[in-house]
């Protein structure tokens, strides 16, 4: 009852007039930021940063977290309308979202990424502020040999997203792991094939080779077409509400509690991030549907799954920070920035010496929830419009926000290089009708993969002590499982075809 009765007066005083006008704003400049790609959650966290100097810390937090909640959010916006994930969060939304918005149905893509956005975030929230202290002990059992069992049970997935054509798809990982390994190799720095480039030591930017992948790819691939693309535009189906009706909202209740407990379970752990997530949550969608055949063609449990997951992924990056003082993502690294800015110290005695604080940020993101479910939802017609621009005139508009985003990363015209280059890999993939998305969870992955597994070996001294840990036990043999199933179910189609 305690909690509830801080939690209670935390709403009171997070409903005063001067700080819900500062949450709107945060939350609307969250949105804005998270969807033009390369102007990510991270980026609008730290700009926001000097302007919450003034402020009180309760006032400041709780606008450092409507920022964050509006840029996870944002960018399901641009990845279900311009197949341009706004946000890394965002990448597995693209794979049915955009199909939908090009069948007409763009309305209803982006009402369920709304409505399941703001679920997917209150169910992390009430589960970081009852639970918080006992799931950061849990979070304290993870050292790098579980987190690299979590990233090779990951990385196994490419069997399930490969299903049908099972070379295919693990020829299309292997490339993405390779542009993965291009750089200073983790923990020694040792140089891998950069060619003498000094831009290639820091590797491809995660943002410049989604952009890539997906919006430069998808323009090129337009423009094999452009005679018949002049003056066309993408029809926009009317819909009622968010677009879909009760009966599917309940279809979609255990997509929804999976995906959110995925997505809150890999938020706990520092480092691994809401891309992850989603696509986690993705592929276990697939496996877990009556139809995976449906998926990557516009199912709507695609969309449930990945937005879910994703924004739960906030309520879980928020705990480690919270109770332990360690950020569990990007966005995160720079709310620890926000503490010391306001000369709070974030960890154990946060509780015990600003309890306000602490429950102020709990009241703040449930609020920040609801607050970005009615922004998104008054804009959501405005946001369609985009697509009733004719596609001759849309599409070099694209690639020049492209180019933008890619260069705003880090200032460097090797970013805005590099979505060229993506972008003809991209459209080669889809020549050789190879699908891109291994190559997206095996690049995501494959520094992750790498830098875990490393760190693990230097600190038991051979792989063998992994066996060990049980944690990694379990998601070491699930992994073996899952991918003994897939080939065996790939043997058994083969022979059902011949």
């Amino acid at each position: 009852m305690g909690a509830l009765a801080q939690l209670g007066s935390a709403l009171l005083s997070v409903c005063q007039p001067q700080s819900l006008l500062l949450m709107v704003a945060g939350v609307a400049i969250g949105i804005v930021f998270g969807s033009i790609p390369g102007l990510s959650a991270s980026m609008a966290v730290a700009l926001m940063l000097p302007i919450t100097f003034t402020m009180t810390p309760s006032l400041g937090m709780n606008t450092l977290v409507a920022v964050y909640i509006g840029g996870i959010s944002g960018g399901l916006i641009s990845a279900i309308l311009l197949n341009m994930p706004g946000t890394a969060s965002s990448i597995a939304t693209t794979f049915d979202g955009h199909p939908m918005a090009q069948k007409g149905e763009a309305m209803k893509a982006l009402g369920l990424g709304i409505v399941f956005s703001f679920l997917g975030s209150e169910f992390s929230f009430l589960i970081l502020t009852f639970f918080a202290p006992k799931l950061a002990d849990v979070a304290l059992q993870f050292t790098p040999v579980e987190n690299f069992g979590i990233c090779f049970f990951a990385l196994t997935m490419v069997a399930i997203l490969a299903s049908g054509n099972m070379i295919r798809g693990l020829l299309a990982g292997l490339l993405g792991l390779f542009f993965a390994s291009v750089g200073m190799s983790p923990i020694d720095g040792t140089a891998r094939f950069t060619f003498g480039n000094s831009n290639l030591l820091a590797g491809f930017n995660q943002i410049s080779t989604l952009i890539g992948i997906f919006a430069v790819a998808d323009i090129l691939k337009t423009a094999e077409h452009m005679s018949a693309n002049v003056g066309k535009t993408i029809p926009i189906n009317k819909v009622k509400g968010f677009g879909f009706s009760v009966q599917e909202f309940i279809h979609h209740i255990p997509n929804f509690l999976r995906s959110a407990l995925i997505g809150t379970g890999i938020g706990i752990l520092p480092g691994i991030g809401g891309s992850t997530s989603g696509m986690l949550a993705y592929v276990t969608a697939k496996n877990m549907s009556k139809y995976p055949d449906e998926f990557g063609k516009g199912c709507p449990d695609g969309i449930v799954a990945t937005e879910s997951a994703n924004n739960a992924t906030i309520g879980g990056a928020m705990i480690p920070l919270l109770v332990l003082g360690i950020p569990g993502d990007g966005v995160t690294a720079m709310m620890l920035g926000g503490f010391l800015i306001h000369g709070l110290s974030a960890g154990p005695l946060l509780f015990i010496k600003n309890a306000d604080v602490v429950y102020g940020i709990f009241a703040a993101c449930m609020v920040c929830a609801l607050l970005m479910l009615i922004i998104e939802w008054y804009c959501i017609k405005g946001f369609v419009q985009v697509l009733r621009v004719p596609k001759h005139i849309l599409l070099p508009l694209v690639l020049v926000l492209c180019a933008v985003g890619a260069y705003a990363t880090n200032n460097r015209i090797f970013d805005v290089q590099s979505i060229i280059l993506f972008g003809l890999v991209g459209y080669i993939y889809h020549l050789l009708k190879l699908p891109t998305t291994p190559f997206v969870l095996c690049f995501l992955i494959g520094s992750l993969l790498e830098t875990n597994l490393r760190r693990g070996i230097m600190s038991y001294k051979s792989f063998g002590a992994f066996f060990a840990r049980p944690i990694f036990d379990v998601f070491f043999f699930v992994a073996i499982g899952v991918l003994v199933y897939s080939v065996i179910k790939e043997v058994r189609a083969g022979k059902k075809k011949a």
